[in-house]
């Protein structure tokens, strides 16, 4: 026993020099540290009290020299389970998830973080009107984190999606499509005149066509340069 008592003040000694501050939890661990720069390190327990109305919340995760790392988990002060969300360099990236009070799934978003040292990326960006054709692209990234990815809205009850969202670094794919499926810039005016047959034909031949409908089948001029009858 005398042993082990030497150990655990040992351990305690080295911890102290170690930290600037710290917490110990409920269950022994070392939490909340903060080390001699003023970073933040390891485990973190965040809480948030009640405040004009909003409701409080808990967080639990990591900190990396005072920047958010991995999984956190986000629950309200009775306990339960609102969210989990990822983090790299202190940004949200990748998957996030938002429960209801009972547990069923409500929303999932996708994000991208990007390395505040290198806000330059080289990605392969798929051609939006022919999917086999994949171009390489520069891009500077303006913000650390954007909106990429699928994003995907339930019905808590049922389970369901209510709805889905796909962004590209910050923008909205129909935003990319201009607003349809056609490039962006292309009226439906012109769309109709490329694609209807009498277009082409001059109006005094549409309405000798239609005076003569069903009459056995003359050649006429067209006007066109061709000269031919």
């Amino acid at each position: 026993m005398k042993g082990i008592s030497v150990i655990l003040i040992l351990l305690t000694l080295q911890t102290q020099a170690q930290w600037k501050s710290y917490l110990i939890s409920i269950k022994g661990d070392t939490i909340n540290c903060v080390d001699k720069k003023d970073l933040k390190q390891g485990k973190w327990v965040l809480r948030t009290e009640e405040l004009r109305g909003e409701p409080g919340f808990e967080e639990e995760g990591v900190f990396e020299n005072d920047k958010r790392e991995g999984v956190w988990r986000k629950y309200n002060l009775s306990g339960d389970l609102i969210a989990l969300n990822n983090y790299r360099w202190g940004y949200k990236d990748g998957k996030q998830q938002y429960f209801t009070m009972l547990g069923d799934l409500e929303r999932e978003e996708s994000w991208y973080a990007a390395d505040p040292e290198h806000p330059i990326d080289t990605v392969e960006v798929p051609d939006l009107y022919n999917p086999g054709k994949i171009e390489t692209k520069i891009i500077k990234h303006e913000i650390a984190e954007v909106r990429h990815g699928t994003w995907k809205y339930y019905d808590p009850t049922t389970g369901f999606i209510t709805k889905t969202e796909k962004y590209f670094y910050g923008q909205l794919e129909k935003d990319l499509l201009g607003g349809g499926n056609k490039p962006a810039g292309t009226s439906s005016t012109a769309t109709q005149n490329s694609t209807s047959p009498n277009t082409k034909k001059p109006k005094e031949v549409l309405d000798w066509e239609k005076k003569n409908s069903g009459k056995k089948k003359i050649k006429y001029k067209d006007g066109s340069t061709s000269g031919g009858l």
